[in-house]
């Protein structure tokens, strides 16, 4: 029997989900009312369609490796489960990141494997519906067809790209694809929605290696050659049970930006369409998030905590702090610890071009958050002005940060929760308790590790001429950080 291979893509910045979603914490991190991220769901359902175990495979990019591992961790799989991560020096689409999956899973499991191709940001609760309709997508795969899973529309929508359905393929509904259009206008898709022919495209395929690379080949053979050429450059490596595969930034980068859609899909002549009978949402905006959500008796929303007064058909995610309102109606509003996005909810998909703005003005507020996550565990900055900043840094179990040096600042640690050791200026280390503290003037080589069982907890109050987090010289580092 076939070794069938989830492979989870996880890029884009989820920009219409700003400022939630950002470049540096992008939408699969993403956590929804229950807690629980787009990533970590992904994870589940991967895993339920691999009852004995199996390979899961991540294509990511590399800054994102350790939130991915810590999502995949908080699944609790089981050790049956083989977490396997490609890792993006750049992002180059999704015809580049299936054509480097394919080729991994190729020399790992053979030419028969199959392949599950799905996105970290959508959202499907009805597992048995998946598996079931997956079943049926891996028969088609099996009989030489690239499998894309469509959506039943509920409405004319005009966020999404359309497949219209050729003739039926077997008893369970499988259907040749006639085409597939772009996202159309208003009146385009409620043409689309009346003839009954078409259904949304979800992003998602089935398919055998064999089948893959033989169609790239013949309609992307520029994509496969060089994909080939970098995963030859790119050696596997495996640490703490997980494997992990960083493609060779030079050859990765020449591969072209373009969708599997257009590169292979569109211009094969085996693709059949399978109609998804479970629910799915790719959570593309926030009133999509708000429907995740139960409703007052006016039809709001709200996570967090809120006031409203003479308030309807309102989402209000408040993470910090109180959010009222008075007189208010159909608005979303997403108060963050240095963000506040209010929007009319009839303008949610225009959110991605306040993203674009910040971006091309190149503002901090695009890429990152206040806290922010590293692989030892995060930082959130308290207070920043001339000469200082004040961070809460967060140290996990058993995790350390590099041994480094700083030209520009010195640095005062106060422990407020667990214990420390610390390394400053000399190569042994002290440790440091609760309520004390030690200085690190600039140019003292330096290391910050948790020791205990509990997380480690330091105020840090940074002073100097430069305070970017750039002023940074690593020395040693467990994570991989330092650059020749």
């Amino acid at each position: 029997m076939a070794t069938l291979v989830p492979v989870i893509l996880s890029g884009g910045a989820g920009t219409r989900l700003w400022p939630v979603s950002r470049e540096g914490y992008p939408k699969p991190f993403l956590r929804l009312p229950d807690g629980q991220s787009l990533l970590l769901k992904t994870y589940q359902r991967a895993a339920a369609l691999l009852p004995d175990g199996g390979d899961i495979l991540t294509v990511t990019n590399r800054e994102h490796f350790f939130a991915s591992r810590d999502h995949f961790q908080e699944a609790h799989l089981g050790a049956q489960y083989q977490p396997y991560f490609l890792l993006e020096p750049v992002g180059r689409n999704t015809a580049a990141a299936i054509a480097c999956a394919a080729l991994a899973v190729q020399a790992r499991h053979g030419d028969d494997a199959i392949l599950v191709v799905m996105a970290a940001d959508h959202l499907i609760s009805d597992l048995t519906a998946f598996e079931q309709a997956t079943a049926h997508a891996t028969q088609l795969a099996q009989h030489g067809y690239l499998v894309t899973y469509g959506i039943q529309p509920t409405g004319p929508e005009t966020g999404f790209g359309y497949i219209e359905a050729g003739a039926n393929l077997d008893e369970q509904g499988g259907r040749q694809v006639r085409r597939f259009v772009e996202k159309p206008d208003a009146a385009t898709a409620q043409q689309y929605l009346d003839s009954g022919r078409f259904l949304w495209n979800s992003g998602m395929f089935c398919f055998s290696v064999s089948t893959l690379l033989a169609q790239m080949q013949l309609h992307a053979p520029e994509i496969l050659t060089q994909a080939l050429t970098c995963m030859q450059h790119s050696p596997e490596s495996s640490h703490g049970g997980t494997w992990t595969q960083e493609l060779h930034s030079p050859s990765f980068e020449k591969l072209p930006d373009i969708s599997i859609d257009y590169a292979v899909m569109e211009r094969s002549q085996q693709v059949a369409l399978i109609p998804a009978r479970f629910d799915w949402s790719d959570i593309g905006s926030w009133t999509a998030l708000a429907q995740l959500l139960p409703s007052d008796a006016a039809h709001n929303r709200v996570q967090g905590e809120a006031v409203l007064v003479d308030t309807h058909h309102t989402y209000i995610q408040a993470e910090h702090r109180l959010v009222a309102t008075v007189g208010v109606d159909n608005l979303v509003i997403v108060d963050t610890a240095d963000a506040l996005l209010v929007a009319h909810a009839d303008r949610a998909q225009d959110v991605r071009e306040v993203a674009k703005r910040l971006k091309n003005s190149q503002h901090e507020a695009y890429r990152l958050h206040r806290t922010v996550t590293r692989p030892w565990g995060s930082y959130t900055v308290l207070e920043e002005g001339p000469r200082f900043k004040i961070k809460r840094i967060k140290v996990k179990p058993g995790a350390s940060l590099s041994l480094q040096m700083h030209h520009h600042r010195s640095e005062h640690w106060v422990v407020v929760q667990g214990m420390a050791r610390i390394v400053n200026g000399c190569p042994e280390p002290r440790l440091v308790s609760t309520n004390e503290s030690t200085f690190i003037p600039a140019g003292h080589r330096h290391r910050l590790e948790n020791p205990g069982v509990i997380d480690l907890v330091i105020i840090e109050v940074q002073s100097g001429e430069y305070l970017g987090e750039d002023d940074i010289v690593r020395f040693d580092d467990q994570y991989g950080r330092i650059t020749c």
